[in-house]
Formats: C-alpha cells, structure tokens, sequence
C-alpha cells in the first residue's frame, strides 16, 4: 500500500516521498506520519479519498476499449422465463422414441432441412430470416443460476453480481433521443435483468404496465400528475437544478451521480412528445394490432417494435411460463400460438420497414428440456444442451449452427457456451466483451471472461 501511495504521490507532484520526513512543498509544513497515510482519508489533501484512489488506480489498469456502434443498432431481448422446451420448439426430433419426441409432429419451414415444432407455423414461414443456435450449453440446472447465465454472459458468483446486457449497453453507449436506452416491458424480466455491480443509473427503465391489457395500458410516470400543468413542471424542474447543484457542490458519490441521472432522464422523457409517442399503442392501427395478436405476446412486442424505431438501444420483454414438468402439451398449447404469431409479426415487421438488418433480435431461455417425458407427461430442467435464437443485426440468415445429438440431449456439433453467446451478441452492437468495468473492491472485470465471438453466425457483409 505504501508503494502504491508513493508511486501515485511522485506521479501527480514528480517528487519523491518519504513519509516519515516532512514535505513542505507538498503538506505545507506538516509531518505526515506513517499512520497517518494508512487512514481512510489519507489523501484528502488531493481532494481524494482512499476509495477513490483505489477506483483510480484499477481504472487505470484496466483494459479499455471504445465502444462504438455495430451494425446493431438496438437490439430486442425476447426471454422464455422458465426454460422452453427445444424438442417443442427450434429443435424436434421426429425420429426419435414417441417418448422422447413428445406430443406434436415437426413441421418444414421455408429453409430446406430445417424443422420447427408444430405450434411453430409462422415461425416457419420466416425461418429464412433467422438463426438458429441448437448447441447451447452449460452446467447450470437451478432456474436462478441458468437465467443469471444467459442474462449476463456469467457463471453466478457468491462474491459479485454481474450486469446484464442491458446495463451494460446502457453503460456503454448511454440514451439517444431523450429515450431510455435500457427498457423493459413490463418490467425487468427476472432478478438477473439488472446493474449488478454497475451503478444503479444504468438500470432499466420498466414500463409497469402490461401492453397486453389495451384498455388499461398506460406508462409508468410518463405523463405529468394531476394538478401539475407545464409552467409548474418548467419551475420543479429549475428547483430540482439548483438543489442538485449544491449537493454536488458538497457531496461526491455514485448515488448522487445516479440519481441526478434518474431526474434528468425522467425530466427529458415527460417533456418530450416524441418520447411520449413512442409508448403510445393508440398510434399502431388495429389491422398491425390483429396482425401480432391482441394479447400479452403480440402486444409486448409491437411495443417493443415501437421503441427500437424511436431510438431505444435495448427492450427486453419476456412471454409465458415454460417450466413444463407437468402436462407439456396443455402448457404449450397454452402459450405457443401467441408466441409463434407475434415473433414472425416482428421480424417480418422489422424487415419491412428496414429495420431488421440494424436490429438485433434475440430469444433465449434459461435451458431446455430433459430429452424423455416424464411420467407427467412433462420434461424437467435440461442445461446440457438446448436452442436459442438470433435474427437480424448483421446474423445470417435461414441458418442452423450446432446441433444435438438424435435425442436432444448432449451436443453434437459445436457446442455453445453463453460467454460464446453473449461475446458474439456484444460484438454485433459493437462492444469489445475484452473490456474491463470497474467492480467493487475496486477491481477490473471483463464484460464477458472467456468465450469468443461465434464468426460463422455472422453475414459476411457485416465482419
């Protein structure tokens, strides 16, 4: 520690210090003794506190890389809370056992060799915008570990909480046209969708109300309150300026960093009539409405078709309940349908309108299923190998990598780790997952530690 304070002392004054001598040119004739430089404010006379010199000096060797857009523009985090059947949905296996096959008959899509379970009809009309991953794979078999997994590009750790990728994205590229650049719809889609050790000014902004219910959707502190016209906000807003000018005047701390940003963001999204109109479903005629379903599904992903278009970096959305131990077919009968209809709604609506190629979509789940039925004519939890899905934002097109072995149960080919998966996510937004944030202690930690960048899902064009 000594060392340390002496290089970091000798850096900012070019002298060398003895902390037992005194040093006139730098303490103005004050002994600074041993003890002295061991306490938490040792170096107030810098105008830095201990923690800030150790932040200083991690961020310093740290590795940095300048994020810079990617052909990825924004990108649409669909998330199958509960861990979604592969066999029932990207990845059937007609051949197999009846037993092991399940209850529905795989279906051709318009991509020669390529099969989707047969809720899938849609999907499979626009299979030739997609690829799919059929060789994803890790250890994790407990719901809160395997969602940490594919929501952060991290094994869960005891000691740390990682960032997902929406705080991450928002950290690195921050808003654009007075938009939050991390949403979530209708709200965080599990525990695992936040800052970690980021700074809470990077988390998301959820939305609090379901898309799904059309009569009573409205955004969460959108609008002014009642009793508050636009002069009286003009003048809150003033007020909230001068207050937080002078506790940044007295104080120096990441809550008050988050905060302020908090209140700008907010201020700059109820003043502004463009961001107001990017929430407003009102504004989609009912022909687009029916066109991806007037339900949870179609409804959360028009909205979040809405958002990208206005400038949001990054919508996370999650659908439906996939823990299928128990009656399989009842659950999915349940939920696939609207999930089939508003998914090939969105894409085909994205690549209409041009966005597709600058949009990133990606579904994923925690794992897949156990290969056999249960005796509940379900399929218990199944990390081993399972599918996960990338359209648009530079991926190739009416592609399959990996694949599983004849009964969906171990990989095959090319297995797929999720620091693989996040890395080649991160890369087509144009963040370098290398690059070291600062976590607490303070200590440098990689975006993503391991892993890399999964070249042939990419379009040639966009290497």
């Amino acid at each position: 520690m000594l060392r340390l304070v002496r290089g970091y002392i000798k850096n900012i004054t070019g002298k060398e210090i003895d902390m037992n001598k005194t040093q006139p040119s730098f303490n103005m004739g004050r002994r600074w003794g041993r003890r002295d430089f061991l306490q938490v404010g040792f170096a107030s006379g810098l105008g830095l506190t201990l923690p800030d010199l150790l932040k200083n000096e991690a961020s310093a060797a740290a590795k940095f890389y300048e994020s810079k857009e990617g052909v990825a523009k924004s990108i649409i985090h669909i998330y199958l809370n509960g861990g979604i059947a592969h066999q029932e949905s990207w990845d059937p296996k007609p051949y197999a056992p009846s037993d092991y096959r399940g209850p529905y008959e795989a279906i051709n899509t318009n991509v020669d060799g390529l099969q989707f379970g047969g809720h899938f009809k849609n999907m499979a009309k626009v299979a030739d915008k997609v690829t799919v991953i059929r060789s994803m794979t890790h250890g994790e078999a407990a719901h809160e570990r395997g969602q940490h997994n594919m929501m952060t590009g991290y094994k869960p750790s005891p000691a740390i909480q990682f960032p997902s990728f929406g705080s991450v994205v928002s950290h690195e590229f921050g808003p654009r046209k007075n938009l939050p650049p991390y949403i979530a719809v209708p709200k965080m889609v599990n525990e695992w969708g936040g800052t970690g050790y980021l700074s809470s000014m990077y988390g998301p902004f959820s939305v609090g109300s379901d898309p799904g219910d059309l009569k009573n959707f409205q955004v969460r502190d959108l609008s002014l309150p009642p009793g508050i016209d636009q002069k009286r906000y003009d003048r809150r807003r003033s007020l909230l300026e001068t207050v937080d000018s002078h506790f940044r005047a007295t104080e120096n701390s990441d809550a008050i960093d988050a905060m302020d940003s908090f209140y700008q963001r907010a201020y700059s999204l109820i003043g502004s009539q463009a961001a107001r109109d990017a929430f407003d479903l009102t504004k989609e005629d009912d022909k687009m409405k029916t066109r991806y379903g007037k339900n949870q599904a179609g409804m959360r992903m028009l909205l979040a078709r809405r958002l990208v278009e206005s400038g949001v970096r990054m919508v996370s959305l999650n659908y439906g309940a996939w823990d299928h131990h128990f009656g399989l077919k009842k659950e999915f009968d349940k939920y696939a349908p609207s999930l089939d209809q508003a998914l090939a709604a969105l894409l085909t609506d994205l690549d209409e309108r041009g966005l597709l190629d600058s949009t990133l979509v990606m579904v994923s789940s925690e794992f897949g299923r156990t290969p056999k039925l249960n005796k509940d004519e379900g399929r218990d939890h199944w990390p081993r190998v399972f599918s996960t899905m990338l359209a648009g934002g530079g991926i190739k097109r009416g592609y399959v990598y990996g694949s599983s072995d004849s009964l969906a149960g171990d990989v095959d080919e090319n297995p797929v780790s999720v620091e693989s998966f996040a890395k080649t996510v991160y890369a087509q937004l144009g963040i370098n997952a290398d690059k070291e944030l600062i976590a607490p202690g303070p200590r440098p930690m990689e975006i993503v530690d391991g892993g890399e960048v999964i070249e042939d899902v990419i379009a040639k064009a966009s290497i």
